[in-house]
């Protein structure tokens, strides 16, 4: 609720989309929760603990496709940023999507 007031009164920003994504996730409503991760890595492309978790919240949708550009798109920023562990971390959750999808 407060992620939401500081939403409404005008403060949106990628942490603040991070933020409710996550909580959203944490509800188990991952359809919101990918809405406001989508806002989170339009208002900063860079952000790859965002990419990671827009990833799973598709996921958890069942967008697999999504998913999968989601993480792919992560791992290049993970990389780019010297953030190693993010990038292994998702590029075991797109390969098990890549085995899924065929």
């Amino acid at each position: 609720e407060n992620f939401l007031a500081m939403l409404a009164s005008g403060r949106d920003n990628a942490l603040l989309r991070f933020s409710l994504g996550n909580e959203y996730l944490k509800q188990g409503d991952a359809v919101r929760a990918a809405e406001h991760l989508r806002r989170a890595v339009e208002h900063d492309p860079n952000y790859s603990a965002a990419w990671k978790l827009l990833g799973k919240a598709l996921t958890d949708v069942e967008a697999w496709s999504e998913a999968l550009a989601a993480y792919q798109q992560g791992i290049a920023v993970a990389e780019a940023r010297g953030d190693k562990q993010a990038a292994k971390e998702m590029s075991v959750f797109a390969k098990r999507i890549e085995k899924q999808l065929g």
